[in-house]
C-alpha cells in the first residue's frame, strides 16, 4: 500500500507544480499578451498561481508547521498588496519613462514574444541579483532588506514580504536597463507576471522537485540557504530567476542533505525584529534599524559547511 506522500496526487503535485507555474501559467500569460487581450487577464493568471500555491503547500508541505499562521498572515498580505501594486505601477509607467528617456531602438522587437520575455528575464535577473548582493554588503541597503530576512517560515506569500523602498530599488535595477534598451510594455507586462510567479515558487512551502534544474533555477530548494539566519552563511544564492549569476559570482551554495526549520531562519543578530507592518516600514529609519555588531550564537558545524561570507550585520 503506497504511503501518503507517494499517492498519484502527491506525485503529480511534487513533479507537476513547478512546470505548471513556470511553463504553463507563464506560457498562458505570453499567449494572452501576444493575442492582444486586456492586460487585466494577467491578474487572473496570477490569481490562479496564488491559488495553486496555497493548494500545493497543503498537499506536499516541506514543513507542515509553516502552513499555520505565525501572527504574520495579515501583515504579509498587506506587503503583497503594496508591493504587487508597485510592480504593476512600474509597468504602467514605462510609456511615460520611454518618452522622457528615448530608447536607442535596439530592443529586438522582431523576435517572437517568448524570446523577448526570456531576454528580459535574463537582463532583469542580473540587475536584481547585483542589488540583492549589494543589500547584504552595504549597511543602508541592508536596513531595508532586513525586513524580508525577518521571516521565520517559508510560504508563497512571503516572497513579496519586503520593504516597499527596497522593492522599488530592486525593480528599478532590473527594469531600468530594459527601459533604456526600449522594452515594450507588452514584454514588461509578462515580465511582471513572471516576477510574481517566481517569488511564489522561490518561497513556497511545497516540497516539489525539479531535478537537475535546481542547480540553475532560483527555486525554493536553493533559496532556503539564502535565509539561514547566521550572517555570512546566508549570503548565497541571490538570483531571482536563475542561479547563473551566482555561479559566476561564486555565491552559489547547495547541500541536498540540509533540512530547515524555523530555528534556522530569520536574523540571529536581531531575533526580536518588529513583526507588524507599520513597524516594519518605520524601523529601518530608526537607530535600532541599523547594523550593530552583537555576539550571536555560533552555527553548528553543519551550518559552517555552507561557507561564511561577510555582510553588514554579523
Amino acid at each position: 500500500m503506497p504511503t501518503l506522500t507517494h499517492t498519484p496526487v502527491h506525485q503529480l503535485a511534487r513533479y507537476g507544480y513547478a512546470p505548471f507555474l513556470l511553463i504553463g501559467l507563464n506560457g498562458i500569460g505570453i499567449a494572452l499578451t501576444a493575442a492582444g487581450t486586456p492586460k487585466i487577464l494577467l491578474l487572473l493568471v496570477l490569481a490562479t498561481a496564488i491559488g495553486a500555491s496555497f493548494l500545493v503547500e497543503r498537499v506536499i508541505p516541506y514543513a507542515p508547521e509553516w502552513n499555520t499562521d505565525h501572527q504574520d498572515t495579515t501583515r504579509d498580505r498587506i506587503h503583497v498588496a503594496v508591493n504587487e501594486t508597485l510592480i504593476l505601477a512600474s509597468v504602467a509607467a514605462i510609456p511615460a519613462l520611454a518618452a522622457i528617456v528615448p530608447a536607442p531602438g535596439i530592443w529586438p522587437q522582431q523576435w517572437p514574444l517568448l524570446l523577448q520575455v526570456l531576454a528580459a528575464i535574463l537582463i532583469a535577473d542580473l540587475g536584481i541579483t547585483l542589488v540583492h548582493l549589494a543589500s547584504h554588503k552595504i549597511g543602508v541597503l541592508w536596513r531595508f532588506h532586513a525586513v524580508h530576512h525577518s521571516i521565520t517560515r517559508f510560504y508563497g506569500l512571503n516572497g513579496l514580504m519586503k520593504h516597499p523602498l527596497h522593492q522599488t530599488v530592486e525593480m528599478a535595477a532590473g527594469v531600468a536597463p530594459l527601459i533604456l534598451l526600449g522594452l515594450p510594455v507588452e514584454v514588461a507586462s509578462v515580465l511582471a507576471l513572471a516576477v510574481a510567479i517566481q517569488l511564489l515558487l522561490q518561497h513556497s512551502n511545497a516540497d516539489y522537485r525539479v531535478g537537475p534544474a535546481r542547480y540553475v533555477l532560483a527555486l525554493n530548494e536553493g533559496h532556503r540557504f539564502h535565509h539561514l539566519k547566521w550572517a555570512g552563511i546566508g549570503d548565497v544564492n541571490f538570483g531571482l530567476f536563475t542561479l547563473l549569476w551566482d555561479h559566476l559570482l561564486r555565491t552559489y551554495s547547495y547541500d541536498p542533505a540540509r533540512r530547515f526549520t524555523s530555528d534556522h531562519l530569520g536574523m540571529a543578530a536581531k531575533p526580536d525584529y518588529p513583526t507588524g507592518y507599520l513597524r516594519q516600514l518605520s524601523y529601518p529609519f530608526t537607530a535600532a534599524g541599523g547594523c550593530h555588531p552583537t555576539p550571536t550564537p555560533s552555527p553548528s558545524s553543519t551550518d559552517r559547511s555552507v561557507g561564511i561570507r561577510s555582510r553588514p550585520c554579523p
